[in-house]
């Protein structure tokens, strides 16, 4: 995605949670990234928004800066729309006006004069490249949903929501097997 920029061009990329903390390449990319564009601004969304029910995303937004001889990413500001956050694609979808905090939080008029919240915090360029693996998943919002039993949905929410998640599920295997089934029928043919 950098590469198709234009310096000082901007970017918005939906990415996994895999992306923020995997080893390897993924840590080598991280550095050259952080160090190369200018990382201002990941939103970490809730469970289900972007990628199938149970997969976390979140929203990565940088600048393509040129070469130079220090790193181009002062700060990661990270909002945490996730925690203690409850969003399912059908009963609870995400809605622009869930949005409005963190938009306010961004300042698009002058993203540089920023502030700290509960829930949008910034992260200095040393402290990411310290961290094993030079990992993004930051968190710091204490789940209440692991502590106090009395915050979980109503049984008939959480049964729905699980009906909907075998349903995806089902979906998702459904296609597969046709997709199988298919390119097993085209084998044949082609004998």
């Amino acid at each position: 995605m950098k590469t198709l920029l234009e310096i000082n061009g901007r970017a918005a990329v939906v990415v996994p949670d895999n992306v923020l903390f995997e080893g390897g390449a993924g840590e080598t990319v991280r550095r050259k990234f952080l160090l190369e564009c200018d990382v201002h601004t990941l939103l970490r969304l809730p469970t289900g928004v972007f990628y199938a029910q149970g997969v976390k995303a979140n929203v990565l937004f940088f600048d393509k800066k040129p070469a130079s001889d220090r790193p181009w990413t002062e700060k990661l500001w990270i909002y945490d729309l996730r925690t203690n956050k409850h969003f399912t694609l059908k009963t609870n979808p995400l809605k622009l006006d869930d949005l409005q905090d963190f938009i306010q939080c961004y300042n698009p008029e002058n993203r540089h004069q920023r502030e700290e919240s509960e829930r949008f915090k910034a992260f200095s360029y040393e402290e990411l490249v310290k961290r094993d693996k030079a990992s993004l998943d930051i968190f710091w919002l204490k789940d209440e949903s692991l502590e106090d039993s009395d915050n979980l949905p109503a049984p008939e929410v959480l049964a729905a929501e699980i009906v909907e998640s075998l349903e995806t599920a089902l979906g998702e295997f459904r296609a597969i097997y046709e997709e199988l089934g298919s390119r097993a029928g085209q084998a044949e043919g082609g004998k």
